[in-house]
């Protein structure tokens, strides 16, 4: 990508155009020029050089803001930095509404608490039976595996205990993890998640997963990840085969914006969908990033090209310094409200708020309702046109002769001819 390329944000004149957005491009080296493609294309070699420190931004060419220097500076003492030389790749180096920079490069703005954020926001700490453990709702758990990603979301709901910048202390327990699972056999669905589980070795992966797989009541696994999106390499066909002997498996991961979706990216998405993985995305609704109907559009229909379902759009997380970053709900609403019945179905993901302090997920949609009483339900659709659709009497069914309804029991007896 040009590092003078056109961004779509708030303070812009026009948003780049759709087709623009859509468009998939493989990442340059940029200031990597020299290191020669295996390494490159080795995923373990993009961990070893990640932009660390506000001397690396410098010194791979980032035009820092007086709030970017600051935060780099801050950064380590409430979430570290980390970027690898990939995804790194992406930034406008000169932009700073770079929505790719608004991300994952720090600001200042994070050593501000809103009186309405919170550590944990989700109330995951109060819901952990033992520690890594998630148990909020009833059929399934959350399993965190490590503190570690691949680079740091400056948004992300666990910036309490990822990267450890915050002397959290996380450590995950597997074989108490495991036991509680399997001493709880209403539990049908396990996520691992940390982190991202996909840091792992092949190997100790593979085998984290046969324990929770040898497990009867266990239906499913489910893995969350934005390795697919910041180290695509991580992605090996060897990967990939382990990953599908342990079917059914789901991956979500993790795109915000159109730019993400790189051809290697789209590449990466193919080698796990041809495995077998049904593969979901879980998007965060950010200020400057992706607020926008356009941008949105093309990062939904840019994931279904990617054999990607779009899954959850969520509204961000009370986290602490994460306010800059936030949009306001309406906004959220009205983005839905672009979407649906403007383009296809399958595109559209959930608009949801994770209830402050472990109310779980709550669905929010536009007023399609406009009234609902015993007789019949007026709604409206995405032209603004509005519906009567007769409701129904649970407690009775209808008879075609007299064209009145009859009682329950009445009609069964009919049905059963007495």
């Amino acid at each position: 990508m040009a590092e003078n390329a056109t961004y779509d944000h708030p303070s812009s004149v026009s948003e780049a155009p759709c087709s623009d957005l859509k468009a998939f491009h493989p990442v340059k080296r940029g200031s990597w020029q020299a290191v020669d493609a295996s390494q490159w294309d080795d995923w373990k070699w993009q961990l070893r050089h990640r932009i660390q420190n506000l001397s690396d931004l410098q010194q791979h060419g980032m035009s820092l803001s007086q709030e970017e220097q600051l935060g780099a500076q801050l950064a380590d003492t409430k979430l570290a930095l980390g970027v690898t030389p990939y995804f790194f790749n992406l930034i406008d180096r000169e932009d700073p509404h770079c929505p790719i920079r608004r991300q994952i490069i720090p600001r200042v703005e994070e050593t501000l608490t809103h009186p309405s954020e919170m550590s944990d926001p989700c109330g995951e700490d109060s819901h952990s039976p033992v520690p890594g453990l998630v148990h909020r709702y009833p059929d399934r758990v959350l399993f965190l595996v490590t503190d570690r990603c691949a680079a740091y979301c400056r948004y992300c709901t666990r910036s309490r205990l990822v990267s450890n910048a915050s002397g959290y202390g996380f450590q995950p327990d597997y074989q108490r993890q495991i036991a509680y699972i399997r001493n709880h056999p209403e539990i049908r669905d396990v996520l691992l998640s940390g982190g991202d589980p996909l840091l792992l070795s092949d190997e100790k992966l593979e085998m984290l997963l046969s324990e929770i797989r040898a497990i009867p009541h266990v239906e499913f696994l489910r893995i969350g990840s934005r390795i697919p999106i910041f180290l695509p390499q991580r992605i090996t066909p060897e990967l990939c085969r382990m990953l599908a002997k342990f079917h059914p498996l789901f991956i979500s991961v993790h795109a915000n914006h159109p730019r993400e979706l790189t051809l290697e990216v789209k590449e990466a998405m193919g080698r796990m969908a041809n495995a077998g993985i049904p593969l979901g995305n879980q998007s965060v609704l950010l200020k400057g990033v992706n607020d926008s109907v356009p941008t949105m559009k093309a990062l939904i229909h840019k994931l279904l090209m990617c054999r990607v379902r779009p899954y959850y759009l969520y509204q961000c997380d009370l986290i602490q310094g994460s306010a800059h970053l936030r949009t306001s709900v309406r906004r959220g609403l009205e983005i839905m409200e672009g979407l649906r019945g403007h383009t296809t179905g399958y595109a559209i993901p959930q608009y949801v708020i994770d209830a402050p302090g472990g109310g779980g997920k709550v669905p929010i949609n536009p007023d399609y309702i406009l009234s609902h009483d015993s007789e019949k339900i007026t709604i409206r659709n995405f032209e603004g046109k509005t519906f009567d659709y007769p409701e129904h009497d649970d407690l009775k069914a209808f008879d075609p002769d007299s064209k009145t309804s009859r009682s329950r029991d009445v009609s069964m007896s009919v049905s059963l001819g007495d």
